[in-house]
């Protein structure tokens, strides 16, 4: 999988891998814990599913939006290496903090956890971009093959997470993202002699401050247009596909038969279909777009994201067919979710790691951890969005939430495509490629 690109790659993939199991293993967790109740056996804090999906909201939201801040500290202060490394510590600590029996602690946890990721999670994406020079064909590929790391990481957590901490005590589950986190940082700092010259800080003498201070040229001006009309593609795209750890969670375990050869499979547990789909069909998906480009046929960074926003719109269709079993206290068939998730993937592989892509393609050089830092607010943003309808759907009903859901991704796809020709002319032929 890594043949014939940078040694650098591997270990980003790793790192990020690790951060991810601590990631998914919380988001794993969040709403059932907070639901569960004060003097069960394995306790949690008793809210209401709405009370749990506004913090779970807020959190993603807050998780994501941290990368503007975190940006701008790696482009001024520390540079993109340093800044991986100190987030990744942050959120060791914060995964930690969470074992304990104190709601304070664990909001003070959870701020960890958030300045942690805000300060690792687009600079670490920034520096596979460093990895390939402009033109590189293989930096979209580069990208997936990273994007599986997330993936891989995202599917042992929501198991191991997911057993510990609902199966045996919730303290497990975050411990175990904790200690992930801090192997994760040893592969890291294993791994820095593969990354020389990259993430580094290098003070700016004075002309060259004056330099990056320059006001943007017209070209920089169209391609950040271009950057954050796709960030606001992306803040739809997460709001549906978040659901997965919102409103899906619950619906998962409420109203989907969760029994497997006469064991009734965890809900938390299922928080791994989506990354294993990502693990298993990543290539392929990256394999399709590349017979496609080599075909001379469109396939512009903007038109995946299009066709990968209503792919994963089309998934929610099939929550449709689970909302019109599931009545009359009748528990829908576990297809209908694995179905739905299988679609959410396939779109997802088409627009996700696209736009990691995308961004440090188009992003002016001295501004590049910021606008990482952007798109992952946008990533916020729609996390945050994702929590307000799942919110809204505990009053409107899972079926209306469903169709809605499908309608928007499909209307938002189209448009970019009825609109391709002039957002691909404002890019300035950022996509051109050179073979390796």
């Amino acid at each position: 999988m890594f043949k014939d690109h940078p040694k650098g790659l591997p270990i980003l993939f790793f790192t990020e891998m690790w951060e991810r199991v601590s990631f998914y293993g919380m988001r794993a967790l969040l709403v059932l814990f907070l639901t569960a109740e004060t003097v069960a056996e394995n306790p949690g804090f008793g809210w209401t599913n709405a009370e749990a999906l506004g913090l779970y909201g807020w959190y993603t939201m807050m998780v994501y939006l941290m990368g503007i801040p975190g940006g701008i500290v790696a482009d001024k202060f520390l540079g993109q290496k340093k800044s991986v490394l100190i987030g990744g510590l942050l959120i060791a600590a914060g995964q930690l903090t969470l074992i304990l029996d104190n709601v304070n602690t664990f909001y003070a946890g959870l701020g960890l956890i958030i300045c942690g990721v805000g300060l690792l999670k687009p600079n670490i994406s920034t520096m596979v971009g460093q990895l390939y020079k402009p033109g590189d064909n293989r930096r979209d590929t580069g990208f997936m093959i990273f994007y599986i790391g997330i993936n891989v990481g995202a599917t042992i957590a929501p198991i191991v997470a997911g057993i510990l901490g609902e199966g045996i005590n919730f303290k497990y589950g975050f411990a175990f993202a904790g200690f992930g986190m801090l192997f994760g940082q040893a592969i890291y700092l294993w791994g820095h002699k593969y990354l020389k010259g990259i993430g580094e800080f290098v003070k700016k003498a004075k002309e060259e401050t004056k330099t990056a201070a320059q006001p943007l040229t017209k070209i920089e001006k169209d391609r950040i247009v271009v950057i954050v009309l796709a960030c606001i593609l992306i803040i739809f795209f997460w709001a549906a596909y978040e659901q997965a750890g919102g409103l899906l969670n619950l619906y998962t375990s409420d109203k989907i038969n969760r029994s497997v050869f006469g064991w009734e499979i965890p809900a938390s547990v299922f928080q791994f279909v989506p990354a294993a789909f990502v693990v298993i069909m990543g290539m392929f998906v990256s394999n399709y777009w590349n017979k496609r480009r080599k075909a001379g046929k469109e396939t512009s960074s903007l038109f995946k994201m299009a066709i990968g926003m209503m792919i994963t719109g089309s998934g929610f269709i099939m929550m449709v067919g689970a909302s019109l079993e599931a009545v009359d206290g009748q528990k829908a068939m576990l297809i209908w979710l694995i179905s739905s998730y299988f679609l959410q993937v396939i779109g997802e592989l088409s627009l996700s790691p696209v736009s990691l892509s995308f961004v440090t393609k188009l992003a002016p050089a001295r501004y590049g951890s910021i606008m990482m830092g952007v798109l992952f607010a946008s990533t916020g943003v729609g996390n945050k969005l994702a929590g307000l309808i799942g919110q809204f759907a505990q009053t409107a009903g899972e079926l209306e939430i469903f169709i809605g859901i499908f309608v928007y991704s499909l209307v938002l796809g189209l448009l970019v495509i009825l609109f391709l020709k002039k957002l691909k002319a404002l890019t300035h032929g950022a996509e051109e490629v050179t073979e390796a």
